[in-house]
């Protein structure tokens, strides 16, 4: 059974940095999309991320170049790393796997708080 397991968030002042991890379970890590979702209270699940087996990126606006997306094939984890955090960013970040076969799966999510 696949599985993904997030871990990294927390409470971070403006400014700051956090970095998540997603950690799967399985075979075929490499050949998959890797993806990162936000969702804020009251706000649709948007996604913040993605990276092909091949190494593409790509990115919402509001995060370009404060966000890097990253994955260790070796160790099946993707990274998000966030860096100038502001108080927007606050959200539950969900990781997102897609498999080569059509199927998708999420993680639990993972609480990432900026305040002040």
């Amino acid at each position: 059974q696949v599985q993904l397991v997030e871990s990294g968030g927390g409470l971070v002042q403006p400014g700051g940095s956090l970095r998540l991890s997603c950690a799967a379970s399985g075979s075929d890590f490499r050949l998959n999309i890797m993806e990162w979702y936000r969702q804020a209270p009251g706000k649709e699940r948007e996604l913040v991320a993605g990276i092909t087996p091949g190494g593409s990126t790509t990115y919402e606006d509001s995060v370009k170049g404060r966000f890097t997306i990253s994955r260790d094939n070796a160790r099946n984890t993707v990274y998000l790393q966030m860096n100038s955090l502001k108080p927007e960013d606050t959200a539950v970040y969900y990781c997102k796997r897609n498999s080569i076969y059509g199927s998708s799966y999420w993680g639990q999510g993972t609480q990432v708080t900026v305040s002040s």
